[in-house]
């Protein structure tokens, strides 16, 4: 398998984990259903998108280890599960959709965990283990909650009525998880720089050979991102939606260049940054 585009060929997984969660944000009872349906029909299509894009990668090496099968099996049942999930929002069963959700939000959890150690450095006792899902986990929530917080941004257009207060919670989410994301990175990189062999000479590589690489990572990315998400605040004060759902746009953009950027790190260092 074609490791260059495994890595970028994640960010349409971890959009998809990450969407799934950030629909929890927003309180289920106040938005119409109709946002909801939108909403997990867009991360299907990125999950398809992964999904057909992870077997094309298979068959292109020619080779099926059993990781790989593994692999594929779990993000295939992701993505059965979000389907199901939508098809609930059809539903007035809440059992149903409940059910569909937590299967979902489960197995795109496991799905991405195995995706992640299989860019481990170290042994499976190192603290890789814990590290590398974390950190795609942590990518996948910031993308989500960003995408998540456009989507509802435009649904404001349709439901002209609607209390600011759901746009408001996906923000501060959105905050949260950007900022979690950024003191993770620089733990990963202490972590795994003086925990194993592999990973100091990972961190040194980065160093030497990539520093400015990595001050773009966090420059355009969650630095970026925060200045931003200050404008949207300022916008959600006022309060002016279209224009904090513009801002979001923006962020968007930020998010995602940093990131590709990210998985550049990745695939020269295999530091999950």
């Amino acid at each position: 398998m074609s490791r260059f585009s495994d890595c970028f060929l994640l960010l349409f997984g971890q959009l998809a984990v990450g969407g799934l969660v950030g629909l929890a944000v927003p309180p289920f009872t106040v938005l119409d259903r109709g946002f909801y349906r939108s909403s997990a029909g867009i991360f299907l299509g990125f999950a398809l998108l992964f999904l057909a894009g992870k077997v094309a990668l298979v068959f292109r090496a020619g080779a099926l280890t059993s990781g790989d099968v593994g692999e594929l099996a779990l993000w295939a049942a992701f993505t059965a599960a979000l389907g199901a999930y939508l098809a609930s929002l059809w539903s007035d069963s809440n059992a149903f959709r409940a059910r569909t959700f937590a299967a979902g939000v489960l197995l795109g959890l496991l799905a991405l965990t195995v995706s992640a150690l299989r860019f481990r450095l170290g042994p499976w006792a190192g603290p890789a283990i814990l590290v590398y899902p974390v950190a795609f986990l942590t990518g996948a929530l910031v993308l989500g909650a960003v995408a998540g917080g456009m989507l509802l941004g435009h649904w404001y257009l349709i439901d002209v009525g609607l209390s600011i207060e759901p746009l408001r919670r996906i923000f501060r989410y959105f905050v949260v998880v950007l900022l979690i994301q950024l003191a993770l990175g620089l733990f990963t990189l202490l972590l795994l720089g003086l925990t194993s062999s592999e990973g100091a000479a990972a961190v040194a590589r980065l160093w030497h050979e990539h520093a400015p690489l990595l001050a773009l990572r966090v420059v355009l990315g969650p630095l970026a991102a925060l200045g931003i998400a200050y404008l949207i605040h300022r916008s959600l004060q006022i309060p002016q939606t279209m224009a904090a759902t513009g801002l979001f746009y923006v962020a968007i953009l930020a998010v995602l260049v940093g990131e590709l950027l990210g998985r550049l790190i990745l695939f020269r260092t295999s530091l999950p940054l």
